[in-house]
């Protein structure tokens, strides 16, 4: 009985030893697969920020419309953006309608009024939304979840008399206090 029960050990060690070794071998896989459904989320991104309109702030809707925000999809897939919305600091909100972006495409969003096409949407609002020297974009989903911010800040200047327009400090600067969430 000894050496049956010794026999008995061997093969259940041998059985352990193999599903250790299978169990191994599997962790990475199953892993792997956590990433292939990990990447199927939605990634937009706030790419670009036009917060102050070139030329003179006189609210006409050529100036409303040179003052927008740029949202990128970096995905293969188009996404839906339904439901979602862009705000900035002070509260003012658009809400995406049935608006698909495309795979690995940019659409931009005016201030002004325009017929909405594939790459250009309208807030059709007759007021600046975002602010020229400091403000903060956000973007979130369906769920309102934030997807993306992006602030900006006009850069101290030691030398007051050679200091650029507070309306030309972004266009110099580089965009730094980006956060991005969820990515």
């Amino acid at each position: 009985m000894s050496s049956a029960s010794s026999s008995v050990r061997r093969i259940a060690a041998t059985v352990l030893a193999a599903g250790a070794i299978f169990s191994a071998a599997a962790l990475p896989a199953a892993a792997h697969d956590g990433d292939r459904h990990h990447q199927r989320h939605p990634r937009v991104e706030i790419s670009r920020v036009q917060a102050d309109s070139p030329g003179r702030d006189d609210r006409s809707n050529r100036s409303l419309n040179n003052e927008w925000v740029e949202i990128t999809n970096t995905t293969r897939d188009a996404i839906n953006l339904r439901g979602w919305t862009l705000r900035d600091n002070d509260g003012n909100r658009y809400r995406f309608d049935n608006v698909r972006i495309g795979s690995r495409a940019t659409i931009r969003i005016h201030t002004g009024n325009g017929r909405d096409t594939r790459t250009d949407l309208f807030q059709d609002r007759r007021d600046y939304v975002w602010d020229n020297r400091s403000d903060t974009a956000t973007l979130r989903d369906d769920r309102g979840r934030t997807v993306d911010t992006e602030n900006w800040a006009a850069a101290a200047n030691p030398h007051p008399q050679a200091a650029p327009s507070p309306r030309n400090l972004r266009d110099m600067t580089p965009r730094p206090d980006r956060t991005a969430v969820g990515h």
